[in-house]
């Protein structure tokens, strides 16, 4: 147990996708575990090197591994990152049970850290591109209607002012929860809208089948997923989020573990609506959903005000604008992003430790 170990919050935390890389490389390496490296084909907004980079610690045929999953959504890695490097500057991997291991993975979409986007190089939602690509998609005819709404052609002025009043008649005829759904759930017609779920997998999700493969995940009694999450929920607050379907041995599993504090999205009681194409089903195809256990531990930043201005001005700014990364308008709005995901102050950070040291143990 090493929740009563003192937070170092300027050691685990970065202000960039660069920095928390270095911090997590000399950090893994300093505890005897760093792994295999994805190198992604792109660059960041500096020339940096992209990468998916992986530590283990503990036996490697250890039956029980728990993964530490970080920046599934790009500008969301700061949090993952701080707590993966916690982890490690704390002793964690001292303290691991008999026949355990833990498997570190720091940014899978890379890219998006880097860039300060939620979206891959692609420009898609990872959380929405678990799906089976040889079957039809799934149908999300809602979001059609709305496309040109939510991510308007411009952000201020008549256009921008007509599309909101739109989107209010549009609350008041189905209610806010159906709009909601129809919004976030997933969709795959719009590539420059919200949550795009896009035609193919990504080379994020291509890499979390390797890793998973070449750690062998799928010969394991058992594998326990943490994914870094932030966005929804009050300010600091944690919930690990169940997407296991009712009657799945995983989402017994998850209640036992993760007690009365666990949201279920499928049953209705969590901060988050359902969705299609979760990076969870991903996890499942390539390690097995009998052996998974798995939750998004989801910290809560702003309000959904916050979250609506600062998702469609920078879907705004890829879609119709001109982005470029010297830019002042373009610094902006990728940094009123980066400052909803990852809203920087200590009482913040702290809770983000706090809560990530509790759920591991």
């Amino acid at each position: 147990m090493i929740l009563g170990v003192e937070m170092d919050v300027d050691r685990c935390f970065s202000p960039d996708y660069r920095t928390a890389r270095e911090k997590f490389r000399a950090t893994a390496q300093e505890a005897g575990g760093l792994g295999a490296i994805y190198l992604n084909p792109n660059r960041g907004p500096f020339g940096e090197e992209l990468a998916t980079d992986t530590a283990w610690f503990g036996p490697e045929d250890a039956e029980r591994v728990l993964v530490l999953n970080s920046a599934t959504h790009g500008v969301e890695g700061f949090c993952g990152s701080g707590a993966l490097i916690d982890w490690l500057s704390v002793g964690g991997p001292k303290a691991l049970p008999a026949d355990t291991a833990v498997l570190l993975v720091h940014a899978l979409n890379p890219h998006g850290f880097a860039w300060l986007r939620r979206v891959t190089e692609e420009g898609v939602d990872l959380n929405r591109n678990c799906v089976d690509f040889t079957a039809p998609l799934p149908e999300n005819p809602g979001y059609a209607e709305i496309a040109d709404l939510v991510v308007p052609k411009e952000i201020t002025g008549p256009v921008y002012e007509a599309a909101q009043a739109a989107l209010a008649e549009k609350e008041a005829e189905i209610g806010a929860a159906a709009l909601t759904d129809i919004r976030s759930r997933g969709q795959y017609t719009h590539p420059t809208g919200l949550f795009y779920g896009g035609t193919k997998p990504t080379w994020a999700r291509r890499t979390l089948e390797r890793l998973s493969a070449e750690y062998a995940l799928d010969r394991r009694l058992g594998v326990a997923v943490i994914d870094y999450h932030t966005g929804l929920g009050p300010f600091g607050h944690a919930e690990p989020i169940c997407g296991h379907r009712p009657g799945e041995s995983g989402q017994a599993r998850c209640r036992a573990w993760y007690g009365d504090s666990l949201g279920e999205p499928l049953l209705g009681k969590s901060s988050s609506p359902p969705m299609t194409g979760l990076t969870q089903y991903g996890w499942a195809r390539a390690i097995g959903a009998e052996r998974l256990t798995f939750i998004a531990l989801e910290y809560g930043t702003y309000d959904a005000t916050a979250s609506k201005t600062a998702m469609e001005s920078e879907a705004w700014l890829h879609a119709h604008g001109q982005f470029d990364w010297s830019d002042p308008e373009s610094q902006r709005i990728q940094h009123l992003l980066r400052k909803y995901f990852y809203p920087d102050t200590r009482d913040w950070k702290e809770l983000v430790l706090f809560r990530s040291r509790q759920v591991i143990s």
